[in-house]
């Protein structure tokens, strides 16, 4: 049985180690810069993340309802909440926005998955009837998708975490990987910034949105792209009145969910293509490093949330909005997830390209990853390495806006650090 080290202990890194321990692999072990798990900067240590089946592309909606169905199964069903999903866009909202949301609808609408389970969505009654709680007007259109909810991710990773740990997986924390270990062109492990050295059969390399440090040649395919979040803190009385609302998604404004049942806590983010943060020599995008370099929202952001929540609960819409910052993903320019053997080595396996839209698959991916293990190569054509840099985000429909660099958004970070 192959020794496996794996680079990365967020969703992807958890989930892969899972699956290989649950086949057998005796000797996994995960190694994690961040001394706590969920990881600080992983993108899944959240309070929650969107589990919807729906994609333009039926590919991934065969996917995310496999995932689903797992996320329904003793480890994941305690973190999984199937309150619906409403998504809509108002008056204003560019004619991309419109057109993707019907194309999404069109690509459910016929599968029998969602037979009796999606609700148009054309009047403000349409949505009271789904969310009562909305007090604001709401003149959306859209609809009402009832095979969907949110998983609620940092607990979800946890007990990942603590079922790898069961199944014999050894997890290093606190002890970031410096470099890879090579023989040749064969890769045999790693080396860590404390300089402990691990040995492998096959290396997986997982590292989220960092992972262009470690593997420049995956930049061109792979950037580290932010998307901005809050947080509004709800009293008990409000919490309670919102619980059980749909997860809700206007696509020109942003999205929220209900509030978090420990903290009171309302997550809410803001639509748009996110931010980049490009090294000085404009080669790869990757996340600060820096303490706080991610605390901001930018101004544009913060008026898309509180329009979103003036048009649905109006009464929150001048909250101060706590634990502002950017969530970092790895982003493909197609979406596509790369899953595959490093070109011009043998025994490394990238994971990475969870462009927003992965966590989803956190109770599955693991199994993808352990194909390619095994057959030492990826035999689906669209999760394999790119030799060609991809497009931008005019080939994302779900996205809107301009995607801006960090360097372009100083001014902004300057304002919001004095409110």
């Amino acid at each position: 049985m192959k020794q496996v080290l794996i680079l990365g202990g967020g969703t992807f890194g958890l989930s892969t180690a899972y699956h290989l321990a649950k086949a057998g692999y005796k000797d996994v072990t995960v190694l994690e810069q961040s001394a706590v798990v969920p990881p600080e900067d992983s993108a899944g240590n959240d309070l929650n993340k969107i589990i919807r089946a729906e994609y333009e592309d039926p590919f991934y909606s065969a996917l995310a309802l496999e995932a689903i169905e797992r996320w329904r199964e003793h480890l994941f069903a305690p973190h999984y909440r199937e309150v619906g999903y409403l998504l809509a866009t108002s008056p204003a909202a560019e004619n991309k926005a419109k057109a993707t949301l019907q194309r999404s609808l069109r690509s459910i609408s016929t599968h029998s998955a969602w037979e009796g389970r999606i609700q148009p969505i054309g009047k403000r009654s349409d949505i009271t009837s789904v969310a009562p709680a909305f007090t604001g007007k709401m003149e959306w259109t859209g609809y009402f998708n009832r095979l969907a909810g949110y998983a609620q991710s940092a607990d979800a990773l946890s007990a990942l975490y603590s079922a790898c740990c069961a199944l014999g997986v050894q997890i290093y924390l606190g002890d970031a990987v410096e470099r890879l270990k090579f023989k040749g062109s064969r890769c045999v492990g790693a080396t860590t910034a404390s300089g402990m050295q691990y040995s492998a059969d096959v290396t997986i390399a997982a590292l989220g949105a960092s992972v262009p440090t470690l593997l420049p040649a995956i930049a061109p395919q792979i950037k580290a792209v932010g998307f901005p979040v809050a947080h509004i803190q709800l009293t008990p009385e409000e919490a309670i009145r919102l619980r059980g609302i749909p997860v809700t998604y206007a696509r020109d404004l942003g999205f929220f969910f209900e509030p978090d049942r420990r903290t009171n806590l309302l997550k809410v983010c803001s639509a748009g293509a996110g931010y980049t943060r490009f090294n000085k020599s404009m080669t790869a995008s990757v996340p600060p490093t820096e303490s706080g370099g991610s605390a901001f929202i930018g101004v544009n952001d913060e008026k898309k949330m509180r329009e979103l929540l003036r048009q649905t609960l109006p009464e929150l819409a001048d909250r101060p909005l706590q634990d502002r910052h950017i969530c970092w993903c790895a982003d493909s320019g197609d979406t596509d997830f790369v899953i595959d053997c490093v070109p011009n080595t043998q025994g490394l396996i990238v994971a990475s390209g969870d462009s927003g839209h992965g966590f989803k698959f956190l109770p599955t991916f693991g199994l993808w990853v352990k194909d390619v293990v095994e057959a030492g190569r990826q035999d689906v054509a669209r999760w394999r390495w790119k030799h060609t840099e991809l497009r931008g985000d005019e080939a994302v429909s779900w996205r809107v806006g301009r995607r801006q660099d960090l360097s372009e958004v100083t001014p902004e970070r300057q304002v919001i650090a004095k409110l």
